[in-house]
């Protein structure tokens, strides 16, 4: 009988802009202070793509033009690419599309999935099923957003949670038994009351109405979305863990959405699993929604080792939420 194919990361990289945003200059753009941040959020600085015309699309390039290098791919055998972005750089064509283009991947079709900061988890799943059923031998699934692009730097309460970044990883076969191998995914509509960007979709078209009433910016009621998210994530979690016969401690690496450090706290903590084995880059980078973590996945890079079991678990505006399972392969 021959062993099931899985997908398997073989290589991971990130990127983010040069320009770092402290909190001390959001001091001195809304009412807010250092101490106020750091408790609330964790944050205490993001990185913000500056220059004109440069979208989305920049992040992309660069996460997997390095990429590329340091699996030694040629760009004309990837195949397929899948981006997960709320903020591509035109409502159409895709961003994804836009960035085979600039990086000569000619061979790819590509496409774009908009689940928010549930999108990378979202799309790595997607990308696998290509992998699994046989159709594909290399599929790049990169996250990557520029927030700042829709957040309003008048709002305190949302412009200093965001930031711009992301990563890419190359998705490969194997038989080994390392790769993807379980997922759990939800979705709650009914949770868009709370996280939303108001107008610029065929709902409430741009016009000057919209942009006067300052609706082209990201929209969050913390609260509930704060209990969402942990529940979210520690339940989807939990059951990953109990269908596939695990406990805590079979667990090298959680690794979470950077969306807040009271969420990361507070899943670690329901899940009571050791805050040492959650990477974080929250205070570095804040919340870049699909690019929080393929950038984890990079940093810590160094510190996996083969056959690692590891959960990434992510919820994001919509309500979208869930969890993957896989074993690392290299």
């Amino acid at each position: 009988m021959s062993s099931k194919i899985r997908a398997a990361i073989t290589g991971v990289n990130g990127w983010v802009p040069e320009y770092k945003l402290t909190n001390q200059e959001l001091e001195r753009m809304v009412d807010t202070n250092d101490e106020w941040i750091r408790t609330r959020t964790g944050i205490k600085e993001r990185r913000i793509l500056k220059g004109e015309r440069k979208g989305t699309s920049e992040i992309v390039v660069n996460s997997i033009k390095g990429l590329l290098e340091k699996t030694n791919t040629d760009p004309n055998d990837v195949e397929l690419l899948i981006l997960a972005t709320v903020t591509p750089d035109m409502v159409f064509p895709d961003t994804a599309n836009t960035a085979c283009d600039l990086l000569g991947m000619k061979n790819a079709f590509a496409y774009d999935i908009n689940a928010a900061c549930s999108g990378f988890i979202f799309a790595l799943a997607t990308g696998a099923k290509f992998i699994q059923s046989g159709m594909y031998k290399k599929v790049i699934v990169a996250g990557a957003d520029k927030m700042s692009s829709i957040v309003d730097y008048t709002d305190r309460a949302t412009c200093v949670i965001f930031g711009d970044g992301g990563g890419a990883v190359l998705l490969e076969p194997t038989e080994s038994g390392h790769g993807i191998i379980d997922e759990i995914f939800k979705g709650d509509g009914s949770g868009r009351q709370y996280l939303h960007m108001k107008a610029g979709g065929s709902l409430k078209p741009p016009s000057h109405a919209s942009i006067d009433a300052r609706e082209h910016f990201v929209f969050q009621d913390g609260r509930p979305v704060f209990k969402a998210a942990v529940k979210g994530m520690t339940s989807t979690v939990e059951q990953l863990l109990k269908r596939n016969g695990l406990n805590k401690e079979d667990i090298n690496w959680l690794i979470p959405h950077q969306a807040n450090q009271r969420i990361i706290n507070s899943v670690a903590s329901i899940l009571d699993f050791p805050v040492e084995r959650v990477p974080v880059n929250i205070h570095k980078y804040g919340n870049t929604t699909g690019g929080t973590i393929p950038l984890c996945l990079w940093e810590w890079e160094e510190k996996f080792n083969k056959g690692d079991n590891i959960i990434l678990t992510a919820f994001g505006g919509g309500f979208t939420w869930g969890s993957i399972y896989l074993k690392w392969a290299y």
